[in-house]
């Protein structure tokens, strides 16, 4: 039997920072790669940095917390294979396991209990033409749709997605709609959301208002 193994950026106790679980006290499990490059990314170290650790080495290191709620997040999760047997082990735990993704990959292939947080990339990351749209299709009411935005064009864009949500797509779920910090104002996107009256959730990265914008491992 293959040895299963992960490769581990960073592993931090504090408090969510996003999705409708900003917050709240959480354990972060950041895995080292990403198959993207976008153009705001404030991860970058994540890109390479990390360390060689078996399943169980992870599941220890959450134990050290009495915390039950636990994010995985990257880089991207879903480019090391092993994820969702962690993912699932956690849950198994009684462990709410969340899961943020890039969109590029199948999330199908994740635990439907996990609460699967999943970009979609639009024209100002450079890397909407990677988003994995089947994903669309296979969203439970727990997961979430995140969308970051830079300006004007990422705002139509997203707003063409929620149309198509609507269209398409039976389930509902929370919609996050996020001003790209230090280039789009809350105030801005804030007035446009009421304006047209979209049923979205406006989210602010709580960390980047407690901490220093670039503190790592909070």
């Amino acid at each position: 039997m293959r040895f299963k193994s992960l490769k581990v950026n960073e592993i931090f106790y504090s408090i969510q920072g996003e999705s409708s679980f900003a917050g709240w006290p959480c354990i972060f499990v950041r895995l080292t790669g990403c198959n993207l490059r976008c153009s705001y990314c404030d991860t970058q170290y994540a890109y390479d940095e990390g360390r060689d650790a078996s399943i169980d080495d992870v599941l220890r290191e959450v134990a050290g917390f009495r915390c039950s709620l636990v994010e995985i997040t990257g880089g991207e999760p879903l480019r090391q294979e092993d994820t969702p047997t962690l993912i699932r082990k956690l849950l198994d735990k009684g462990y709410r396991v969340l899961m943020e993704t890039n969109g590029s990959f199948d999330i199908s292939v994740v635990d439907p209990r996990c609460i699967r947080i999943v970009d979609v990339k639009l024209p100002g990351s450079g890397e909407e033409h990677r988003n994995y749209w089947n994903n669309l299709n296979v969203l439970s009411g727990r997961d979430e749709l995140k969308f970051v935005i830079g300006g004007r064009n990422d705002y139509e864009y997203a707003r063409q997605v929620l149309r198509r949500l609507e269209r398409e797509i039976s389930v509902k779920v929370v919609v996050n709609f996020s001003p790209l910090y230090g280039n789009l104002a809350p105030q801005l996107l804030t007035e446009w959301i009421l304006e047209d009256q979209l049923a979205v959730r406006l989210n602010l990265q709580l960390h980047k208002i407690i901490w220093p914008p670039d503190r790592r491992g909070v």
